[in-house]
């Protein structure tokens, strides 16, 4: 029983040093709030880079995680939003688009990596019809309803150098800006 689980202790220290997990870029690094630019080569490094998000997200406990957030404004980022009971169901999203949405609306409490220990309700379509490339460069139409598709338009968002918080009311975003500054100013002393 001991070797055992010695033996898997040493599986998981091997694999966990396999993972490429990125530094998250947090609020208000100007990176994250750039326009990011399209793919056009489909090769080893955007095979690369999309491991990169994967490791990175399932690493931090995120549903979602867009090459901004680690630094690199390419158009492409990487959403799993299954239930803990359901099979993991990665997918790598590059240069996305919206080509219609629901006039329905739904509200999800929505976090962000980039912005830690904010949460905030946010309303966006329930339903969008998108269209992007895989990892071969092959054009994916696909329809996400519910927190799919909350997932997928806000990371699309960074993708556009937009965060969550941009959907908020005005005065609430400068609120929430605020608090965040202030969170950040205290990390910066320690």
């Amino acid at each position: 029983m001991y070797k055992k689980l010695f033996y898997f202790r040493l599986v998981y220290i091997y694999l966990k040093s396999k993972m490429a997990v990125k530094k998250i870029l947090l609020y208000p690094n100007p990176l994250l709030l750039r326009a990011s630019a399209r793919i056009d080569a489909f090769d080893e490094n955007i095979a690369n880079l999309s491991s990169d998000l994967i490791d990175t997200m399932y690493d931090a406990d995120g549903v979602g995680l867009a090459a901004p957030q680690i630094g690199i404004n390419k158009r492409i980022f990487v959403m799993d939003c299954s239930r803990e009971d359901e099979k993991k169901d990665c997918r790598i999203v590059i240069n996305p688009q919206i080509e219609h949405v629901s006039e329905e609306f739904s509200s999800y409490k929505e976090g962000c990596l980039s912005i830690p220990g904010i949460t905030e309700e946010i309303s966006r379509p329930k339903v969008v019809k998108v269209v992007y490339q895989d990892l071969n460069g092959v054009l994916q139409r696909n329809t996400y309803d519910d927190l799919w598709s909350t997932c997928f338009q806000h990371e699309l968002d960074h993708l556009n150098g937009k965060l969550f918080i941009d959907h908020l009311r005005p005065m609430k975003k400068i609120l929430v800006k605020n608090k965040m500054k202030k969170s950040s100013k205290k990390e910066k002393k320690v």
